[in-house]
């Protein structure tokens, strides 16, 4: 009891000992579940239930943390946003109103049924049960598949547009409540109002999106200070979200809205940097929050019906999605995933059925039963998810869906292997605005746990190009391995976006030798640099003083691109065909030409390159160290890469 009484008035007594005692459990609480297998979320909702009021009560007020942590939910809804350009969303129409109506609908039936046949409701508390179980977590599932880094593929879209019609659906939901409640009407509002309500808040959120939001960003820019860039970002989230719940709609639709909007900015990449700290710790409080709310005796009082409704609910929607999804023509692999993502009851129940004890449509027993139902189908939800492991063994990982890649950066970076990803480091470090593709989806995921966001996307396909910006696009980085694919792209690029620098690495000396051909409008290649530099490190080491290293350093890398120009104007008949993928050395390797086309270190150049005699003696001419070291390079054929 003294310990009780101690850890409650700790908050009281200790400065900031609240926010101390959620670092606190986050710590400890997240690590371990990570360690254990179960992710993150699940811990959160550990730490939830231990320091609040079902064990430890630090915390007797679920609601008061949980009004501010849904923030969180706020601010993930809006990073959704900055990813989706109108024209996505638009696309997205038939998944969204479709198959999302589809499922709210045959959800709620189902779990009618099944709570007035198996607990023996009233029609009008089943109905409330029913449609309120139908939801699904929005921050739960789209927390777990971005940890998964699977938001790009086929059921993470399908998924997330079923939990956007669950947003959405959210205002008729609450309207039921009166119709159903056996208090007399308060005369509240007229339907056909509040509908104009929804359709002015969302007009605003639109008009200021489009209209006024990038002139004040560019002006704030302007100001060089970064806490008020910060501050604008922040005001943004909060305010679209406070301005559509003013007329009934989610706080979480408002901020999707306010970034689909701001999806085509030019400070998109600027706001999801400066938002993303902010929603991953909210998002975590949200989770901490909600395992505050498990009522420990009401599930000792009634754990019989609570977990037999936890196991129906999860069963049921597992049936009635897979079933939905099967209808609407989608993979068997893909009907699993987001059936058993969005099993669980979502976040919406706490409004709906706190409402519905209010309007006396149900017992409050009923209500906090409820609640606990969904908060336990939630902490059920990582180990539900894990099943896809036994039921999906025979099938590949989800493909990623090539139609999410619609991006507007000012560079186009095809291509994210080991040139990519240094090259990447470059742009991304000075805020240019960049977008990724690549073919890989091993890669993309392994990308995506250290925060890069690619895109899935066959470079030497038309349609990718065009969805990837290219034509806006104010430089085109081609950094595929395969000579024929770079070669590909690069005549596609140039017949279809003229006005759009192409910079391309080449995979050796004939390779950029076709490059240029093809005029690009810069290339390297591959190992090249590194060379260069690998050189003038053993110099060094050697003894070789930097004005003399550097000396040799400008001499090698000079005569190497008069040789380049020479081969470039006067190219040799047969020349040596592009080299095979990387996973084997290029078959002709024994034949390429002599090293003397490609090292200083020899006395003349091969008579095909047909160089002038003053260009061949200026090409000759080497520093007494280089031809020391002719001995050891010169009886090796080589393809200078």
């Amino acid at each position: 009891m003294d310990a009780t009484v101690a850890a409650v008035t700790l908050p009281a007594a200790v400065p900031f000992a609240r926010p101390l005692l959620l670092i606190a459990a986050a710590m400890v609480a997240v690590p371990l579940f990570k360690r254990l297998g179960l992710g993150s979320v699940l811990g959160y909702l550990a730490a939830g239930i231990v320091i609040g009021p079902a064990v430890l009560r630090l915390f007797v007020d679920p609601a008061e943390i949980m009004q501010f942590a849904e923030l969180g939910i706020v601010m993930f809804l809006f990073l959704i946003g900055l990813q989706l350009r109108p024209s996505r969303l638009w696309s997205m129409r038939r998944d969204i109103f479709g198959l999302g109506t589809a499922q709210i609908v045959a959800t709620a039936v189902a779990v009618t049924w099944f709570a007035m046949t198996l607990f023996d409701l009233s029609w009008k508390g089943a109905l409330v049960a029913g449609v309120g179980l139908s939801l699904s977590s929005t921050a739960l599932v789209m927390q777990m598949i971005e940890e998964r880094s699977e938001t790009q593929t086929t059921f993470g879209s399908k998924a997330f547009a079923i939990l956007l019609m669950q947003d959405l659906a959210i205002v008729p939901l609450l309207a039921l409540l009166p119709l159903l409640s056996p208090q007399p009407a308060s005369g509240g509002e007229h339907p056909a109002r509040a509908l104009l309500e929804v359709i002015a808040a969302v007009g605003g959120v639109v008009a200021i999106g489009r209209w006024v939001l990038n002139p004040m960003f560019r002006l704030l820019a302007a100001s060089g200070a970064r806490e008020i860039m910060t501050a604008a970002a922040l005001m943004v989230v909060i305010g679209a979200a406070s301005l559509v719940s003013l007329a009934g709609l989610s706080m979480a639709t408002g901020a999707f809205l306010a970034g689909v909007m701001l999806a085509e900015s030019n400070f998109r990449n600027q706001l999801q940097v400066d938002i993303e700290p902010f929603r991953g710790l909210l998002l975590g409080l949200f989770f901490m929050s909600v395992g505050m709310t498990v009522d420990l005796e009401v599930i000792a009082g009634y754990w019989d019906q609570i977990l037999g409704g936890v196991a129906a609910l999860i069963v049921v929607k597992v049936v009635v999605l897979y079933l939905v999804m099967r209808l609407a023509r989608s993979g068997h692999a893909d009907a699993v995933r987001v059936s058993l993502f969005l099993a669980q009851g979502g976040e919406f129940g706490f409004v709906l059925y706190s409402a519905a004890v209010s309007a006396k449509v149900m017992p409050a027993v009923l209500g906090s039963g409820l609640i606990t139902v969904v908060t336990l189908s939630m902490a059920a939800t990582p180990l539900v998810v894990g099943l896809r492991r036994l039921l999906l063994r025979r099938h590949p990982a989800p493909e990623i869906d090539a139609d999410l890649v619609e991006s507007d950066g000012q560079v186009v970076l095809i291509g994210f292997g080991r040139f990519g990803q240094v090259l990447s480091q470059f742009l991304v470090a000075d805020g240019i605005d960049l977008t990724i593709i690549d073919t890989d989806p091993a890669m993309i995921r392994s990308a995506g746990r250290f925060g890069f966001k690619i895109h899935y996307g066959d470079g030497t396909r038309l349609d990718v190009l065009r969805a990837a910006g290219v034509g806006r696009a104010k430089l085109v980085a081609i950094a595929t391995e395969a000579p024929a694919t770079t070669n590909r792209i690069v005549d596609l690029v140039k017949a279809e976006f003229p006005l759009t620098r192409v910079f391309a690495r080449s995979y050796d000396r004939a390779h950029a030798l076709t490059l240029l051909d093809r005029n690009v409008d810069f290339q390297v290649r591959e190992t090249f640099e590194s060379a260069l530099v690998f050189g003038r490190e053993t110099l060094k080491a050697l003894g070789l003083d930097d004005d003399r290293v550097g000396a040799i350093l400008d001499g090698v890398r000079r005569r190497d691109a008069e040789r380049m120009v020479l081969q470039h104007q006067a190219p040799t008949p047969g020349a040596l065909p592009a080299p095979g993928p990387r996973t084997s050395p290029p078959p002709d390797e024994t034949s390429a030409e002599p090293l003397a086309a490609d090292v200083p270190a020899v006395d003349a150049e091969p008579a095909a390159t047909a160089a002038p005699p003053a260009a061949a003696a200026a090409i000759t001419r080497r520093p007494p160290p280089v031809r020391r070291a002719r001995r050891v390079i010169s009886a090796t054929p080589a393809n200078n890469r």
